[in-house]
């Protein structure tokens, strides 16, 4: 995981009108029942499914999807896709913006977030990573074979991972490098001939009047006030994904290389993703 990426130009300054309040009020409350009274049920559901599949989890996932699939009806903020995720058993790699790229993938089929370690302390929203199965990791080198090993685990278990191989959020108007270290796991002796990385791309385009970096939440931005701005906002604009083809890992001689083919797909389709 990198450091936290900055921009030379500071985030754009928003202000709370009554209008707004209203609609924080509303929309926070339901967003509030929605995502919880969700948690609720996945953990009710996890219950028998945990005795039943042990690590598999063939039910709670979809529990997640729909909540998800509410949140950003609840938000206002559209998807358009282009493409569809994989059938193939491996892991799904995205550039990343803001916090609404958890609603958004997630809420196209079953997927386990890879987050940093730091997230598994926020109040609520490290209740709510614990509980849908996220994967966290430290940014000491010391970790790496552990993590290694616990990448590997999930995989062979069947879970569709997400990676963010930026490993920080961005302003949204430009694609970093990937680092090749996440990668490192597809290529054991176990999973290199299985596994298939879908690359993603997430561009986010917000209507007239708004900013180009509505959405986008990166640096020391604070999440309670970025979360409070996006449930103001009026009306929202639309997020584009485009699923790019899977790429098999066999095919690439190492980590560094299918890091680059990855990077590549995004960075491409980034750039076009918006009409």
């Amino acid at each position: 995981m990198s450091p936290t990426w900055t921009s030379e130009t500071p985030p754009d300054r928003w202000s709370l009108t009554a209008a707004g309040a209203l609609r924080i009020l509303l929309r926070g409350a339901a967003l509030f029942v929605v995502v919880f009274g969700g948690l609720l049920i996945l953990l009710a559901l996890r219950l028998v499914e945990r005795p039943l599949h042990n690590a598999h989890r063939p039910w709670t996932p979809f529990v997640t999807v729909t909540v998800c699939r509410l949140a950003l009806r609840i938000i206002g903020l559209r998807v358009e896709t282009t493409g569809a995720p994989m059938n193939h058993d491996g892991a799904i790699v995205a550039n990343h913006s803001t916090w609404l790229d958890i609603f958004v993938l997630n809420a196209a089929a079953p997927l386990y977030f890879v987050a940093k370690s730091e997230v598994s302390g926020w109040a609520g929203i490290g209740w709510l990573a614990r509980a849908t199965g996220t994967v966290f990791v430290r940014r000491e080198r010391r970790e790496a074979h552990a993590q290694k090993s616990e990448f590997e685990e999930r995989l062979l278990d069947g879970h569709r991972l997400l990676f963010f191989p930026e490993g920080t959020s961005t302003d949204g108007a430009c694609v970093l490098p990937f680092k090749p270290t996440l990668f490192a796991a597809f290529f054991s002796d176990a999973l290199r001939d299985k596994l298939w990385i879908q690359p993603v791309s997430v561009r986010y385009v917000a209507t007239d009047g708004e900013k180009p970096r509505h959405y986008a939440w990166w640096g020391e931005m604070e999440f309670a006030g970025h979360l409070l701005k996006i449930l103001a906002t009026a009306r929202h604009g639309t997020a584009h994904v485009v699923w790019h083809p899977a790429l098999k890992v066999a095919d690439f001689v190492d980590r560094k290389a299918l890091a680059r083919a990855a990077e590549t797909a995004v960075r491409d389709g980034h750039a076009l993703s918006v009409p």
